[in-house]
């Protein structure tokens, strides 16, 4: 709505009468209503989605697809139904699959939806009033406290104790401290503007009042979906390749056309009188001669041509789809499962993904020991052990461990509420830091609501960033034999009346504290034990440990609260204890990150946080290692494009950044010809999870925005569901791999035995018919049946694919060249054995054997196609049961149609003996005899050299 966006930069009175709001009366309600008018709803825009017949026809647009249909409409001019009803099928299944599989995707991220702010509480007319988030416009006046979600933009007024959690939008895990004053700095980053706050964000701590300045696209929230909605979307590495395989084959088959028709012209007419009676007589005596050769010329295209491949890649991705699915993961588009398994690269945010967002209490340091606490996030469960003999703390610990567990659980204003029925996850209202110390008083079975009931409230003197410490002020119970030193280390006569309970920055409750305790007695704190605490936190600092400290002191009476000396009570402090702690690494994510490093694919860490913070994660994790580099955004700035470029390689995590650094970021990446994966939860992540290759949005704590912008969700939020999904996303392609391996083969066995029937002047070893059938049968069942092969074993130890390497690689391209002049070889010798040694020149016989002898063959051939190194005595015979019925079920539906009479007159065929089924079953059975010799062979020789 308007050119300025420096909000920060002007003081609070400014932005008041630049919006004409006052800060007590609101603005009126009329007013409200012409700005609403003027400005539209506090909403984000989404932009527009395709229409449900648009999707469906989308599904038609790719290369081969296309090709098929031009083959089916090309048969049918030509008379030939049964072969253009049999595409146009074949292509109409693969596209409904497809429309149903991406339209239920849309579907079930729906359902994943949630509204962002869904009221806001603004003073209008003087009156405090709760109104819908989407009617809120610049110059409200929002009141804000803990647990709101803020709706708009806004420039603090006034702020007592305010902190809100901005980690979705600048991926900062840890509150920010929010105060009203003037930042006179003239670029602030988005992290840093302490003096206000923005749509989305939640705010955990305190209270505040701000006269909202942006709603809506004008919001930072908004600028981040303009940015995913600029972002072009491109083909992913399947549909490029699959683009790239279909106009192979179309040139291959334009040119089988063109050298079977030329060949047929030259065998079977005069090219003299083509010569001398020019074209309108040679077509005249030769017309039916021309036009069953084009016939046969078009059937012979379409036997070279997988008809299936687009289904077959379909279903098999949908498939895959629904294994995802067992698996936590939702994918919305079906070529984005296998863009996961070719990723070289999964850029990474942080907070939420690699690590849970739930700072936990990992060390405490009582009396010159430090004690490792177990367990992670804010389930209280988990041991206290000493770092390094990892016994249990004796009893005199034992005492000052529980004690420091009673003020960090009472001196406390956050809630840490248990799981529901139907859930498994603790969650907290409140600050996280806060919520950290109840878990870890919960682990000492100390809990928020006892210690409340044991030491009521009195007086509380509130945290701010000057003082960097609260004091909490409660009273004490005639039987409470807590807080047992009084002066000196001698126990007192008996209770005080109340008790002060301290935690804040160590150097400042340290600064108050005049003793300490050690569980036997109470002593003075020297300065040299002073030094050594101080050393200890700057040790654990290093490790990019938040560190508080915790005192007390009794007080001879409590105070009223409109009494309370801050001076007087924050005196002679007793120190208790350090407690260290971090948002901590999901548990599962070590191993993950260890699994793509086996695989060959670089994690990236790119997150808001502090760089020491984000170095210490990384390192943890096994992200960060060796020769390899840590950035900050403000380094970023002064790199260019080019040497960012040059330098992307190098490094593995990026600091402070913002949604603009993770673009450049992902972009310097593909440029360098990568195939990258961005995985994100926060309204900052969009942009880059749209602007990779493939992008994966966190379904529990993920922003819609994310959501809208991703190709896949994890509906767990679990790092480990994408090691899951790049293993699936492998083995999909390497599924996609065997069945065209298989089909294409199959289908140079058929185009060979036609071509070279026709060379030698044989007759057509196979009609059309016939052609359509083998490859409807070879098609289907057995190459849906390879669709679903288990993995290899060594699936997650091979580098990824070069993102430049098509479907079919040269050693590829070989062997299935070979195996086709097998299954050529095959179904020619047994037409030729037929027509001129076993039988009376028959050809239609010659052809029902040639038929058989093909489709056992191409059968048999699928189980060469399991793997290209792996026998199947290996692999077991019977760990693909598909496999094996579909082979039964196409061995039942030849010999339906060799020996039913309904069938021999549509495929030309009639009764083979027995003797003819054992020329059959001999030839048939070559291809997988020699490809089983030739896989056995290498598997001794490498045996041989491996000894």
């Amino acid at each position: 709505m308007t050119e300025n966006s420096d909000w920060y930069a002007m003081d609070a009175a400014s932005v008041l009468r630049y919006w004409d709001s006052d800060p007590g009366r609101g603005l009126s309600m009329l007013d409200a209503e012409t700005r609403l008018a003027k400005v539209g709803p506090n909403q984000l825009q989404a932009a527009p989605r395709p229409t449900a017949l648009r999707q469906f026809l989308s599904q038609f647009t790719d290369f081969i697809t296309l090709v098929l249909i031009g083959a089916a409409i090309i048969s049918g001019a030509l008379g030939e139904w049964i072969d253009a009803i049999a595409i146009l099928v074949i292509v109409i299944l693969n596209g409904v699959l497809g429309f149903i599989q991406e339209y239920q995707a849309e579907k079930a991220l729906e359902a994943l939806k949630k509204m962002a702010a869904p009221t806001a509480r603004v003073i209008r007319d003087g009156e405090l009033i709760s109104i819908p988030a989407v009617e809120v416009v610049p110059g409200d006046i929002l009141q804000l406290e803990m647990g709101d979600i803020v709706p708009a933009d806004a420039r603090l007024i006034d702020a007592h104790n305010l902190q809100a959690e901005e980690a979705a939008l600048t991926g900062e895990s840890t509150p920010v401290k929010k105060a009203a004053g003037v930042l006179a700095d003239a670029k602030v980053p988005l992290g840093d503007r302490v003096n206000m706050v923005f749509a989305s964000t939640t705010i955990t701590y305190g209270k505040g009042t701000g006269v909202v300045v942006e709603t809506g696209m004008d919001t930072e929230l908004g600028k981040i979906a303009g940015l995913v909605q600029s972002v072009e979307e491109g083909l992913t590495p399947l549909q490029q390749r699959l683009d790239q395989l279909g106009k192979w084959l179309v040139y291959a088959c334009l040119l089988i056309c063109a050298v079977v028709f030329a060949v047929g012209i030259w065998r079977d007419t005069s090219l003299s009188l083509l010569q001398t009676a020019g074209l309108p007589g040679y077509l005249g005596q030769y017309q039916h001669v021309v036009v069953e050769l084009f016939i046969t010329a078009v059937a012979l295209a379409v036997a070279a041509i997988p008809e299936g491949l687009p289904a077959v890649v379909t279903i098999a991705l949908a498939l895959g789809v629904r294994r995802m699915v067992q698996r936590h993961a939702l994918v919305r588009k079906l070529p984005s499962v296998e863009t996961l398994g070719s990723a070289q690269v999964i850029c990474s945010d942080k907070t939420g993904t690699l690590t849970q967002n739930e700072m936990t209490v990992r060390k405490v340091y009582i009396s010159h020991r430090m004690i490792n606490v177990a367990g992670a996030g804010y389930a209280p469960e988990g041991e206290f052990r000493y770092e390094g003999s990892g016994k249990t703390p004796s009893a005199r610990v034992d005492r000052v461990l529980r004690l420091a567990g009673t003020i960090a659980g009472r001196c406390n204003n956050a809630v840490l509420k248990p799981p529901p029925a139907d859930g498994t996850a603790w969650s907290i209202v409140g600050d996280p830091t806060e919520a950290a110390l109840l878990t870890v008083a919960g682990k000492l079975d100390l809990w928020a609501t006892d210690l409340q009931a044991t030491y009521p409230f009195r007086a509380e003197i509130p945290f701010d960033a000057e003082r960097k410490r609260m004091t909490l002020i409660a009273t004490t119970s005639d039987t409470d034999d807590v807080w047992l030193p009084a002066e000196n280390g001698h126990p007192s006569n008996g209770p005080a009346p109340a008790v002060a309970l301290m935690k804040g920055a160590p150097e400042m409750v340290l600064a108050r504290c005049g003793r300490v305790y050690d569980g036997r007695e109470m002593r003075l704190l020297e300065d040299e034990e002073r030094r050594g605490i101080l050393t200890v936190n700057e040790d654990l600092a290093a490790q990019a440990l938040r560190v508080l400290a915790v005192a007390y002191r009794q007080l001879p009476e409590a105070p009223e609260e409109d009494a309370v000396e801050p001076d007087e009570i924050e005196r002679d402090m007793v120190f208790v204890a350090l407690l260290a702690m971090i948002d901590p690494p999901r548990p599962e994510v070590k191993e993950a990150v260890y699994t793509c490093n086996q695989a060959g694919i670089a994690p990236v860490m790119i997150t808001g946080d502090h760089l020491g913070t984000a170095q210490a994660i990384a390192r943890e994790l096994g992200i960060l290692k060796g020769h390899e580099r840590a950035i900050s955004g403000a380094e970023l700035d002064e790199i260019g494009r080019v040497k960012l470029e040059s330098m992307v390689e190098d490094v593995r995590v990026y600091a402070r950044v913002s949604a603009e650094h993770k673009l450049r970021i992902v972009r310097a990446w593909r440029d360098q010809g990568y195939v990258v994966a961005m995985t994100g939860d926060g309204v900052n992540d969009a942009p880059a999870v749209k602007e990779a290759d493939i992008g994966i949005a966190m379904g529990i704590t993920g922003t819609d925005v994310t959501k809208e912008a991703s190709d896949m969700v994890l509906t767990d939020d679990n790092f480990a569901s994408i090691v899951a999904a790049i293993e699936e996303g492998r083995a999909i392609f390497d599924n996609i791999r065997r069945f065209i391996h298989y089909l294409i083969s199959c289908n140079i066995g058929e185009v060979l035995a036609m071509f070279f029937a026709s060379l030698l002047g044989l007759p057509l070893p196979l009609l059309p018919i016939q052609i359509l059938w083998i490859n409807l049968a070879t098609d289907s069942l057995p190459a849906l049946a390879l669709g679903v092969e288990p993995p290899e074993p060594d699936l997650m130890k091979r580098k990824p694919r070069p993102s430049s390497e098509g479907i079919i690689n040269r050693a590829m391209a070989i062997q299935m060249a070979l195996q086709g002049i097998l299954i050529g070889g095959v179904t020619l010798g047994a037409f030729a054995l037929e027509y001129y040694v076993l039988g009376n020149g028959d050809a239609d016989r010659a052809r029902v054997m040639a038929f058989s002898a093909s489709i056992l063959a191409q059968n048999l051939h699928a189980f060469n196609c399991r793997s290209r190194d792996y026998s199947i005595f290996q692999l077991g015979l019977f760990t693909n049961r598909a496999l094996v019925g579909a082979f039964v079920l196409v061995v039942i539906s030849e010999l339906a149609i060799v020996y039913l009479p309904f069938f021999q007159p549509i495929f030309k065929t009639m009764p083979l003996t027995l003797n003819d089924w054992a020329v059959v079953v001999a030839l048939g059975v070559i291809p997988l005899a020699v490809m089983e010799t030739y896989k056995l062979t290498r598997l001794a020789l490498r045996r041989l050299r491996g000894g």
